[in-house]
């Protein structure tokens, strides 16, 4: 009898387990989405086949099956499993984990530690794994959702290899939809519509597609995506202000200007808006590109660019976006030129290198007698005094060569610009 109710709890306990950790994975070949590590010939299949497990960082975003990896990789090992959290662990519990480490390898035994959220580890806990990784002491196997170049210290990287775990894609959210129907043992009750609807709003991660599952089968009616979207909960979009998402948009949306694609462009700044992102932060970025990507071969491109900001702070939200909107397809559709950029980086260069070069002495006012005795102003030519309107009097130091640092495209109103240039260097030409 003992036993029979033993049985019963057991079948009770894993009944109230959430459906994702029901259906976690326990096989590599049960993982969904990450076929370029663990499908045949993959390096970390390989690793397994091989029988040797080297150190190791999981790069991923949430939901992609990271510890299930992990715990899966243990299971091919004799090591020791260790799991840890970085969010709850300081580093005297760090220091009693690599003591327990260094007693099983004195009796023979290794230890695999599995870290969640390596990445909010700070610098002297990410140094205390160092002796352990290097002697053997551990195997570690790191996760993180943030870019490991970035937040983990070159040290502990050069240690470990990083593996880049992909977003599941729809095929593979299909999949853990099916095992999901599979164990209940009915189908979603949903349409065609409302099946992809919920594979969009899961962005990619598997946790999350189960869970809206579990909670879809309890449902009695057939639900449309209206109906879907009353009872499932709207996923947010992967976008934190302070991490890696948070620039890989801003270049997305930065390269899409610059490509002149106003569709791609608008889709970014929508992507943003929707993660969260302060409006007047995409409005400074917006100035930086009217400057560095377009130019004089648009001037109206950066008084555009400020008056839509300006018209942010007037109007707020929502219509102030609108404003932010409309600028940012006038910066797409304008003609693209750096040559300003350009221009001012090879200029500060120049600075650079040639010192403290004075000016040359017909470019200087002379207001007093001294002044004028030491050639202050000699031989200046008044501009307006000529007929062009233009002297060409040469304006860098004595001592340096005359240098051409902006030169225009043939764009836009740079192609004017070009022209004006072009006279004015013939007219010093005759001069000679």
């Amino acid at each position: 009898m003992t036993d029979l109710f033993a049985v019963e709890n057991e079948v009770t306990a894993s009944a109230d387990r959430p459906l994702p950790d029901r259906l976690r994975p326990q096989t590599l070949e049960e993982i969904v989405g990450q076929q370029h590590l663990v499908g045949a010939g993959a390096p970390i299949r390989k690793m397994i086949d091989s029988g040797r497990l080297a150190s190791m960082v999981l790069w991923g975003p949430p939901g992609c099956g990271k510890t299930t990896l992990a715990r899966i990789l243990s299971s091919h090992t004799d090591l020791h499993f260790e799991q840890l959290s970085a969010i709850f662990t300081g580093v005297q519990d760090l220091r009693k984990v690599f003591e327990a480490a260094k007693i099983r390898q004195r009796n023979g035994q290794g230890t695999l530690l599995f870290v969640d959220e390596i990445h909010r580890f700070n610098k002297s806990q990410q140094d205390a794994f160092l002796p352990v990784v290097e002697d053997g002491t551990i195997v570690l196997i790191g996760a993180t959702t943030e870019n490991p170049s970035f937040e983990l210290n070159a040290a502990l990287l050069s240690r470990a290899q990083v593996f880049v775990l992909k977003r599941i894609d729809d095929e593979g959210l299909e999949t853990l939809i099916g095992r999901a129907e599979k164990d209940a043992g009915c189908p979603l009750p949903v349409d065609a519509d409302a099946r992809a609807t919920l594979k969009a709003m899961a962005d990619g991660d598997g946790r999350y597609v189960l869970s809206m599952a579990e909670q879809i089968l309890s449902q009695d009616a057939m639900l449309n995506t209206e109906a879907l979207l009353k009872i499932v909960q709207r996923r947010a979009p992967l976008y934190d202000k302070g991490d890696d998402a948070h620039f890989n948009l801003i270049s997305a949306l930065h390269k899409s200007v610059r490509g002149s694609d106003a569709d791609a462009a608008l889709y970014w700044f929508a992507r943003m808006l929707a993660g969260g992102e302060h409006p007047e932060y995409i409005a400074r970025r917006m100035a930086r590109m009217a400057v560095e990507d377009i130019g004089l071969a648009d001037p109206q491109a950066l008084p555009t660019c400020i008056a839509a900001w300006q018209a942010y702070e007037r109007l707020g939200s929502p219509e102030g976006e609108l404003a932010l909107a409309q600028a940012l397809i006038y910066l797409a559709t304008a003609p693209k030129s750096n040559a300003a950029y350009t221009a001012y980086g090879a200029a500060q260069r120049a600075a650079q290198e040639t010192g403290s070069l004075p000016p040359p002495k017909h470019s200087l006012n002379a207001p007093t007698s001294l002044m004028k005795k030491e050639g202050y102003g000699a031989g200046y030519a008044y501009d307006h005094d000529t007929p062009e309107g233009f002297s060409g009097q040469d304006y860098f130091p004595d001592e340096m060569r005359r240098v051409q640092f902006y030169e225009p495209v043939e764009r836009g109103f740079e192609r004017e610009i070009r022209k004006r240039l072009e006279y004015w260097e013939r007219l010093r030409g005759k001069d000679r």
